[in-house]
């Protein structure tokens, strides 16, 4: 079982990573982190600036999910990929068990409708998906 959390530097991407490290050691699942954040088309080497993001979010993914820690793995976003398309990839690769993710607050009109990223996820997810909130 594996449980896939996709990550972005934001208040919803913190709460989506803590709920999703909790999740997996409470199963004692197998956790992919996916840093879901779109590169900047100025740099000049985003490969390179994805690698020292995901070795600066390590520790914190390390220390959340103890000395115990069931196996884990921190991956980039696919360079040109679509982040909700990417994540769903990874949770069909993987054979995902559950999928986490972040959702923003809205206004009362955009709570009738959610990001389309997120409802892509929702929607086509090949199995539950949590959709968390910070508070």
């Amino acid at each position: 079982m594996t449980v896939v959390v996709g990550y972005v530097p934001t208040r919803e991407g913190r709460a989506a990573l803590a709920a999703g490290l909790a999740e997996a050691a409470r199963r004692r699942s197998r956790v992919v982190v996916v840093d879901n954040r779109r590169a900047d088309p100025d740099d000049p080497d985003p490969v390179a600036t994805s690698t020292r993001a995901l070795e600066e979010l390590r520790p914190e993914v390390e220390a959340a999910l103890g000395a115990d820690a069931p196996a884990h793995e921190l991956r980039a976003l696919t360079p040109g990929a679509e982040p909700s398309a990417d994540l769903l990839r990874v949770a069909i690769d993987e054979g995902a068990a559950l999928v986490v993710i972040g959702l923003r607050r809205r206004t009362p009109v955009g709570k009738l409708v959610l990001g389309s990223g997120a409802q892509r996820i929702l929607f086509d997810a090949p199995c539950p998906v949590l959709a968390v909130k910070p508070v």
